[in-house]
């Protein structure tokens, strides 16, 4: 027997917020199945986050990301 979208629903906001965050986290992970993806974006993260540490990069804000990108598109 399967449940309706509907009554899932209101058993789901039933729930206490931290297992609906619980339950969202589950359901997200189970639509984005690319765990190779994942991972490569894990591990240019971590190069990065090393190139700052170790003084070979810097980081840039926000702010000057979107004007260059402003300009770039002008």
């Amino acid at each position: 027997m399967s449940i309706s979208l509907e009554a899932l629903e209101v058993e789901v906001l039933r729930l206490r917020a931290a297992d609906r965050a619980r339950l969202l986290d589950r359901v997200v992970a189970s639509l984005d199945a690319d765990s190779a993806r994942d991972a490569a974006w894990d591990a240019v993260a971590a190069r990065r986050d090393a190139e700052i540490e170790a003084g070979i990069a810097t980081e840039v804000s926000v702010d000057d990301v979107l004007a260059r990108l402003r300009a770039e598109l002008r």
